[in-house]
C-alpha cells in the first residue's frame, strides 16, 4: 500500500512537473503572440488599384440574426467599380429568401437569388456556391460566409491585393463579434484571445498558409483552372482546400492586415461546443502535427492541471499566464479597433478552449448546421446515415 502511494506521488509529481514546464513555454508563446500582433500590419499595405466590377457569392441557409444588416453593408462601400451580389439557398422557404429580397429592393439588378437544392457532394454550402457560379456576371469573385460583416473599404482593400503581381487569390483574417447572450460573448473571445493571434503567429513565422471562408476574392480563370467549385464539394475544409489549390497552380494568396468581423450567435453550451468542435477538427486534419503541437497555446489551463496535481509554482504560472492573455487581448483590440474584450470571461473561456482542444482527439464527427458528418482520411466528408436534413 505504501509503496503504491508513493508511486502515485512520483506520477503526480512527474505531472505537474511537464504542466509547469509546458505553462513556461505557453507564456513565451503568448509574448511572441503580442508582438506578432503589433507587427502584423507592417508590409502588408497595397495601393489602391482599379474599381473592376465585382460579384459577391453568399451561400445563405436559415435566419441568421441581422442577416439584413451584413447582406447590405456589401452595398455601402468606397468602391466605384460595379458590384453584383448572388445568393443562393436550397428552396424557396429558406428565411433567408426574404432577406435577400429585402435587399434587393434597395438595388435591384445588382442582386440575384439563386435557388436550387442539387447536391455536388457532402459539402452543401460548396454545392450552393457550384450552383450559384453561372449567375455572377464578373470575371472577379469573392465568396464570403454569411455570418461575415464588412466596413465601407472591404471590397477596395481586397481588390487592390488581388491584383498584385502573382497574387492568385486573396483571404483575410476575422474577428469575433458577439450577438446576445454569454455564449455568444465565449464564442467571440475565443476568436479574439486564441484563434486570430494564433493565425497571425502562424502566419507571421510561416507556420501555415490560411485560406478562410471569411473571403476568398479569386478570379474566374484562376477558379476554373484549379477545378472550379466541383473540386472541392467533398471536402470538409473546402475554403483551405482552394488556397492550397491556388498555391500549387504557382500562385500566392494574400492576406491583408485588416480583419473582417464573424457574427457569433451561440444559443447555448451544446451549440458553441459542437461549433468549436467542427472548427477545432477541421484545423487537426489540415496539420495533424501542427495541431498536437498547439497544446502549449493554453498555459493557463496547463497550470490549472499542474496546480490540481500540486505543482508548487502553478499558481503563479497561471496567474501569469492570464495576465499575458489580456495583454494579447489589449494588442488585438488596438491593431484592430476591437472594442474592449470581456477579461472577466478569460479563466472559463481559456478552460473550456482546453477542453474543446482535448475532445478534438476522441471521434472524428462533426455538426455542420444540423447535419452530422464522419470526417476521413485528410478531410473528406461522410455523411451519417442517420440524417436529417441539414444546411448549406
Amino acid at each position: 500500500m505504501l509503496y503504491g502511494q508513493r508511486e502515485m506521488g512520483t506520477w503526480l509529481s512527474a505531472f505537474s512537473t511537464l504542466c509547469e514546464a509546458s505553462a513556461c513555454l505557453g507564456c513565451c508563446y503568448l509574448l511572441v503572440a503580442i508582438f506578432a500582433v503589433l507587427n502584423f500590419s507592417k508590409h502588408r499595405d497595397a495601393h489602391l488599384g482599379a474599381h473592376v466590377p465585382v460579384s459577391l457569392l453568399k451561400p445563405l441557409h436559415g435566419d441568421e440574426p441581422e442577416l439584413f444588416k451584413r447582406l447590405s453593408a456589401n452595398f455601402e462601400q468606397r468602391y466605384e467599380g460595379a458590384i453584383q451580389m448572388v445568393c443562393g439557398v436550397r428552396d424557396h422557404n429558406d428565411p433567408a429568401a426574404a432577406h435577400v429580397q429585402e435587399v434587393a429592393k434597395s438595388h435591384g439588378e445588382a442582386v440575384d437569388l439563386v435557388v436550387s437544392a442539387r447536391e455536388h457532394g457532402p459539402n452543401r454550402k460548396v454545392s450552393n456556391l457550384v450552383n450559384m457560379f453561372h449567375s455572377a456576371c464578373n470575371d472577379v469573385l469573392i465568396i464570403s460566409d454569411s455570418d461575415i460583416e464588412v466596413g465601407p473599404t472591404y471590397l477596395a482593400t481586397v481588390v487592390a491585393h488581388l491584383q498584385q503581381n502573382n497574387v492568385g487569390a486573396v483571404t483575410c483574417l476575422y474577428h469575433g463579434v458577439a450577438a446576445t447572450g454569454a455564449w455568444s460573448q465565449h464564442a467571440a473571445l475565443a476568436i479574439n484571445s486564441h484563434f486570430l493571434p494564433s493565425m497571425i503567429v502562424a502566419i507571421t513565422f510561416d507556420f501555415a498558409q490560411p485560406c478562410c471562408g471569411s473571403t476568398i476574392a479569386i478570379r474566374r480563370d484562376i477558379l476554373q483552372a484549379v477545378g472550379g467549385f466541383e473540386l472541392f464539394a467533398g471536402r470538409l475544409a473546402d475554403d483551405y482546400e482552394i488556397g492550397k489549390a491556388v498555391r500549387s497552380a504557382g500562385y500566392e494568396v494574400a492576406v491583408p492586415a485588416f480583419t473582417v468581423g464573424h457574427h457569433c450567435f451561440s444559443e447555448n453550451l451544446k451549440t458553441l461546443l459542437a461549433q468549436e468542435l467542427r472548427a477545432a477538427r477541421t484545423v487537426k486534419c489540415i496539420d495533424p502535427l501542427g495541431y498536437v503541437g498547439a497544446f502549449i497555446t493554453h498555459p493557463f489551463s496547463l497550470a490549472f492541471a499542474g496546480a490540481l496535481s500540486g505543482g508548487g509554482d502553478a499558481l503563479a504560472l497561471g496567474a501569469g499566464a492570464l495576465c499575458l492573455r489580456v495583454l494579447l487581448c489589449v494588442a488585438v483590440e488596438l491593431v484592430f479597433g476591437l472594442p474592449r474584450q470581456p477579461y472577466a470571461l478569460l479563466p472559463v473561456r481559456d478552460l473550456l478552449s482546453f477542453l474543446v482542444f482535448l475532445l478534438s482527439f476522441f471521434g472524428g464527427s462533426i455538426n455542420w448546421r444540423g447535419t452530422e458528418f464522419d470526417v476521413v482520411g485528410s478531410g473528406a466528408l461522410k455523411p451519417r446515415a442517420s440524417n436529417v436534413p441539414g444546411g448549406t
